[in-house]
Order: C-alpha cells, then sequence, then structure tokens
C-alpha cells in the first residue's frame, strides 16, 4: 500500500507500519513518479480543501486543490493503468437544499458554496473519464463523518470540536439557533463503505450516511446526556454558506454494497469522547 499525503491536516504517526509514504502535494509534479513506481490497481482519493468558509473567502486556492488536484490525480491514474479510483464526495454540499430530505442519489446537484461546487466538479470529471477512457469509479457522498482521531482545529468535525472544548473547560459555539441538521456518521462505518467498495465494478455514485437528522441542539443534549451535566454555549451569527438542514438517503449502498451504518450516536459520541480524554492524558503525561 502507498500513501500520498502532505501532512498539512494528517499526522504521520497515523500512517500504517509497512506502507509507501510520499509526502507530497497532490499537485505536485513528482506524483507522477509515485504512479510510475508504485502502479495502483486502485486510488483511493481523500486529499481536499474541506473547509466551507475558506472555500468562500478563497475559492482560487479551493479549485486549485480540490478541482485540479483532482485532475492531476485522474491524469496519472489512466496513464498507468489504474482500474478504480474511490472518490470521497460531500453529500451535505452536493445536493444544496431544494427538495424533500434525505436526499438521494438521482437529486440535482445544486452546491451553495464553491467547496460544494468543486466536490461537484471532481464528480463530472470522474464521470467523463469512465466516458473517455473506461475509468472505473465508486463515488461515495459522505454526510458529516465525526470519530476518533479527527481534526478538532477543522471545520468540519464538530463532534471533535465540541469534545475538546469540553476537556479544555470552554463553552461550545452554536452559530445561528442550533437547530440546523447534520447526518452524521461514524468513522468505521466509513471505512466499511470504503472497503466494501473495491469490489465494485463500472462506476457508481453512492451516499454513505445514517438518513438520520440531528440538530446541534440535540447534538450538545446528548453530549450533556453522556456527560450528566448542562454545557455552558456560546451563541454566535449564522455562517454564511452553510445548509440549515442535510440529511442522505442510503438505501442505494445497502442494495450495491450490503451496507449500513452499525454505530448510533450516542455510542458514536461517547467513544470519540473518550478517545480525546486519553489523548488529553496522553499528552499531559510526563
Amino acid at each position: 500500500m502507498a500513501i500520498v499525503d502532505d501532512l498539512s491536516q494528517g499526522q504521520e504517526r497515523n500512517i500504517p507500519q509497512g506502507s509507501h509514504f510520499y509526502r507530497l502535494d497532490i499537485l505536485d509534479p513528482h506524483l507522477e513518479e509515485v504512479f510510475s513506481r508504485e502502479r495502483p490497481e486502485v486510488v483511493n482519493h481523500h486529499a481536499a480543501q474541506i473547509d466551507v468558509r475558506k472555500s468562500i473567502t478563497d475559492p482560487v486556492v479551493d479549485a486549485k486543490i480540490n478541482i485540479l488536484g483532482t485532475l492531476s490525480l485522474l491524469k496519472w491514474a489512466q496513464r498507468y493503468g489504474t482500474r478504480q479510483v474511490i472518490f470521497a464526495s460531500s453529500g451535505g454540499t452536493i445536493y444544496g437544499e431544494e427538495g424533500t430530505l434525505p436526499f438521494s442519489e438521482g437529486m440535482p446537484r445544486r452546491p451553495k458554496s464553491p467547496y460544494g461546487l468543486s466536490k461537484c466538479a471532481g464528480e463530472c470529471y470522474l464521470e467523463l473519464y469512465r466516458i473517455l477512457f473506461g475509468l472505473d469509479s465508486v463515488i461515495l457522498r459522505y454526510s458529516n463523518v465525526y470519530g476518533p482521531r479527527q481534526d478538532p482545529m477543522g471545520e468540519a468535525g464538530v463532534v471533535a470540536i465540541f469534545s475538546q472544548n469540553i476537556l479544555n473547560g470552554k463553552p461550545v459555539t452554536v452559530f445561528g439557533d442550533g437547530t440546523q441538521t447534520r447526518d452524521y456518521v461514524f468513522v468505521s462505518d466509513v471505512v466499511e463503505a470504503n472497503l466494501l467498495a473495491l469490489k465494485l465494478k463500472g462506476s457508481h455514485v453512492l451516499n454513505i450516511a445514517t438518513q438520520m437528522e440531528t440538530s446541534v441542539n440535540e447534538l450538545i443534549h446528548l453530549l450533556e446526556d453522556f456527560l450528566t451535566q448542562p454545557l455552558p454555549r456560546i451563541d454566535a451569527p449564522a455562517r454564511p454558506g452553510e445548509l440549515q438542514r442535510s440529511c442522505l438517503a442510503n438505501s442505494l449502498a445497502q442494495a450495491t454494497l450490503g451496507w449500513r451504518p452499525k454505530v448510533g450516536l450516542q455510542e458514536g459520541l461517547q467513544e470519540t469522547f473518550r478517545w480525546f480524554q486519553r489523548a488529553l492524558r496522553t499528552k499531559a503525561a510526563p
């Protein structure tokens, strides 16, 4: 197994032992040397700029990483005989907000942010590479992924951010009135979906989600129940480009992959919070 990562957000300690690691940006011209040396049968593409707010303030950088970076991978994948590309897309931003929840894969793509638009462009290029070159692809449209090891400094991990704030004695910040909803899917369920996708042939677009809406306020209440204490909170204005509601249908993933989420939100929250507790104790240990 070969891994390409510039470690701008990841941690080197998370790299599996025995893998071939290349510290490269996906736009680095040396990426071709990796493809030439490794000749991967499958490319699992999770490299991305994932911050919706950053995509609004600097859409050029967002497009450079998410569109040109994806094109770079596809170019080398096609040239060096890759059979399949698995692409991490964003069900939370691809669909927009028009229509009836939960959103299914047949819904029109109506992104409301440059980030969502760049993910949409990546999907379109994968569809084009199937037509032009016969490159198989599995587009996995994730809902809101959470779990251990998530970066609490990032924009996308509200569970990680809340967990770290609670452990550091800081209030949780709620943007808007807290009624905005998301579909929270646990990381181990997402990993299983990626492994199952390896068996597919042809091209597929699949939502990877729980098909359940949870508001930010409900998320806080679940944490309060688990911790048996009220959480101090700060109310802040809603952020531009954010959706009010998001929930994805998962019936196609069930039918195509035999996949369904196994970890409930309460269980996943507890496991995530306990991981952050252990990480904090390890960091504080002499």
